[in-house]
């Protein structure tokens, strides 16, 4: 059966920024320059397109600056040591004072899945900057609830299993197929794979093979030292409102609030029923509507 198509449009403009070290990322803008204005980013390994089955669905309405963070999607591979969240958080830095400047200044709402809004969170004051914050399934550990020794047991094992990932496809299709048989991606809206293979490979020098444009040792390199900034910040330190918008907790791969009160007074939490990590490529419709409602609430829509 043909797998339905999505097929990304090109945007209204194209911004290269220089960031951290002298890398650039590039920022792309979409959508309805007179609506709110919202800043999306993706998660490990993936990119900013591949989310189109959500955001595509915000075009009429909002104002879309996407950007990947570095070393992935649209922009330059940039030096493995430099690949680690500390970088990435200094390039968000960067990114939001650009955006001001080339776009104007305005309320900004940060919309950012699992690595990005663990990037977020991390910054040296949460929230700074952003009008609010919505973040899908971020992988937070508040300490009072687990091991931190099997917690950090578990992003190891992330990492080495990325570090022996496929670095070569003979083909988009042959990735699109990887991609369509792993579990973590079963539940994903049809077309998902093609997708995948469009926005997360570029073609080697010969022509011959393609490799993914964040390569497996990069991507292992964020999940080797991922604990250190998995843990949920004191909601006191918060800048802004901050809406959680998890998978199915009755799932796997989903994040799950603490069970301390305590640590969750600072955010509001919801979750997409029947959905895992990849809650927005699951359920694009339920995840806008659930971010939307948010930003009414809070008046920022």
């Amino acid at each position: 059966m043909k797998e339905y198509l999505w097929e990304v449009p090109a945007p209204r403009s194209t911004t290269p920024v220089k960031v951290t070290d002298g890398a650039s990322i590039i920022l792309r803008r979409y959508g309805n320059p007179k609506g709110p204005r919202l800043v999306l980013s993706h998660d490990n390994g993936l990119a900013s397109d591949l989310y189109y089955p959500f955001w595509s669905r915000l075009l009429p309405d909002f104002d879309l600056i996407l950007y990947d963070l570095r070393s992935h999607g649209w922009n330059r591979r940039s030096a493995l040591r430099n690949h680690n969240i500390a970088t990435f958080v200094a390039d968000n830095e960067f990114v939001r004072h650009a955006i001001d400047v080339k776009f104007g200044p305005k309320p900004t709402v940060g919309v950012f899945h699992s690595l990005s809004a663990i990037v977020a969170l991390n910054e040296d004051r949460p929230g700074e900057g952003w009008a609010g914050l919505v973040l899908f399934d971020p992988p937070l550990y508040p300490p009072p609830s687990g091991d931190p020794y099997e917690i950090d047991h578990m992003w190891q094992l992330c990492s080495a299993v990325k570090r022996f990932r496929e670095a070569r496809y003979r083909s988009p299709a042959e990735f699109a197929d990887d991609f369509r048989r792993a579990r973590l991606n079963s539940r994903m809206v049809p077309g998902v794979a093609e997708l995948a293979s469009r926005t997360l490979l570029r073609p080697l020098s010969d022509g011959q093979e393609y490799e993914p444009r964040c390569p497996p040792e990069w991507e292992a390199r964020v999940f080797k030292w991922g604990f250190a900034y998995s843990l949920e910040p004191a909601p006191k330190h918060l800048r802004c409102p901050v809406k959680v918008i998890g998978g199915d907790p009755t799932l796997s791969f989903s994040f799950m609030p603490s069970a301390d009160l305590e640590g969750i007074v600072g955010y509001e939490y919801d979750f997409v029923p029947d959905t895992t990590h990849f809650l927005q490529l699951e359920d694009p419709e339920e995840c806008v509507r659930t971010m939307v409602a948010f930003l009414d609430q809070e008046r920022l829509h």
